[in-house]
């Protein structure tokens, strides 16, 4: 096993979807799906084949019906051209919310090393777990050197830092550092040794002392954010809560698509958020949904926010 520092775990992750995908190639992700990702993907020429999801995360079952079309010894036949590998957010995904829990993660794991795909584990949010005991890691699972993740300090220290880092095997890791010679060269020096001494300073018991203040807050952000939707919204629209992350996935109740709601009507009126379109693979389709953010704004900024949506919904129902 080996390890990269990168700008952010974007560029990461970028590198390694590079490094892996050719034009055809089948790869399996969740949907709705982080809109960088997508974004990254799709010039690639990869065919993206959706595995359905709920407020756990992947479900299982359909990952084993969308495997069920090959057999396992048809990944050692290039022809058959089975699955190289599956992206996933498995704590707080981006922009629902949803984390895997340790069973569906061992189910999951098991099911790569059956048909013999990578598991490419994105996990900025992982010290944002609002619940423990946390679950492990697919990398912790790891024992055949199927699992490549992605770390970031943009969420715990600051997102302008820019410092992020990929784990995996020591062979896959080499191509990243070998494609970062040539492409960024390395991410700023002065970044990295101001994270090093922070972290040197505080020691282990420091950093994690600090990651829970970090959870501390963003749980009281995301309480009440729900208190606002549950004021204002209930009966309009439903949602799950939050298990780590910084944002809440709201599908409106008898509308068919949100578009012109959020982003005519309620961006009008000061009220932001992303309709949930930008998060699917067909973004022209008709979709309910939208994504709110809980990492700024204050708890009467949310009240606001939703009681104004809460008329607008009215309005357009």
């Amino acid at each position: 096993m080996d390890m990269c520092v990168t700008c952010g775990s974007q560029e990461g992750l970028c590198k390694v979807f590079e490094m892996i995908v050719n034009p055809g190639d089948n790869i399996l992700v969740n949907e709705p799906i982080y809109s960088g990702t997508i974004h990254a993907l799709q010039p690639l020429g990869c065919n993206i084949i959706n595995v359905s999801s709920d407020e756990h995360g992947i479900i299982p079952d359909s990952l084993r019906e969308i495997l069920s079309k090959w057999k396992p010894e048809d990944s050692k036949n290039p022809e058959k051209n089975t699955p190289k590998f599956l992206y996933t957010v498995p704590n707080g995904n981006n922009p629902a919310g949803n984390s895997l829990t340790t069973n569906r993660k061992k189910e999951i794991y098991e099911l790569a090393r059956k048909y013999d795909f990578l598991i490419i584990e994105d996990d900025p949010y992982y010290f944002m777990q609002f619940n423990k005991p946390w679950a492990p890691t697919f990398l912790s699972m790891d024992v055949d050197g199927r699992v490549i993740r992605a770390d970031s300090f943009s969420k715990v220290l600051s997102s302008g830092l820019r410092i992020g880092f990929i784990t995996g095997p020591k062979p896959l890791i080499e191509r990243i550092v070998l494609h970062t010679e040539v492409s960024t060269m390395h991410n700023s020096t002065f970044t990295q040794l101001l994270v090093s001494q922070l972290l040197h300073q505080w020691g282990e018991e420091g950093f994690l002392a600090h990651v829970e203040r970090v959870t501390d807050f963003y749980r009281k952000q995301r309480d009440a954010l729900l208190a606002a939707a549950d004021k204002w919204l209930s009966g309009l629209a439903e949602w799950h809560v939050p298990t780590a992350g910084m944002f809440l996935w709201v599908k409106i109740k008898g509308l068919h698509d949100v578009r012109t709601l959020i982003e005519e009507k309620a961006f009008k009126k000061e009220i932001f958020m992303l309709p949930g379109y930008n998060f699917y693979l067909d973004s022209s389709a008709p979709c309910p949904y939208f994504r709110a953010s809980f990492s700024l704004a204050s708890p009467e900024q949310m009240d606001m926010a939703f009681q104004g949506l809460a008329q607008f919904i009215k309005e357009s129902l």
